[in-house]
């Protein structure tokens, strides 16, 4: 159940981030409020999943994938240019999210 959770949690992050940006600052409504309920929605099942798996853990597999995910919707959506330093960086961390989710004892639960 773990993992479903830090899955919504990391939907839930990048959908808000993603809804901050349309905002325009916080000055349109609903993706103000998408923002707002996002980010409520990801610390609630953040908080859940610290439970059971380690915090520094927990926070490393939200936050890399955020970030990654982040990028692809800021990529694709927003067609924000990736440079090569930027790719690079970002397949890093794929690998190191893959290295503690595939060798880790630390995630175990």
């Amino acid at each position: 159940m773990s993992y479903l959770y830090l899955i919504i949690a990391i939907i839930a992050e990048v959908i808000a981030t993603s809804a901050m940006k349309a905002s325009n600052g916080f000055n349109l409504l609903v993706p103000s409020v998408i923002t707002i309920l996002g980010y409520a929605v990801a610390i609630y099942f953040l908080s859940l999943i610290m439970k059971v798996i380690p915090v520094g853990i927990t926070y490393a597999l939200w936050s890399g994938a955020g970030i990654i995910l982040v990028s692809l919707v800021g990529w694709i959506y927003y067609k924000q240019y990736l440079d090569l330093a930027a790719i690079i960086g970002l397949a890093f961390m794929i690998t190191g999210i893959l290295i503690i989710h595939l060798f880790s004892n630390s995630t175990e639960i």
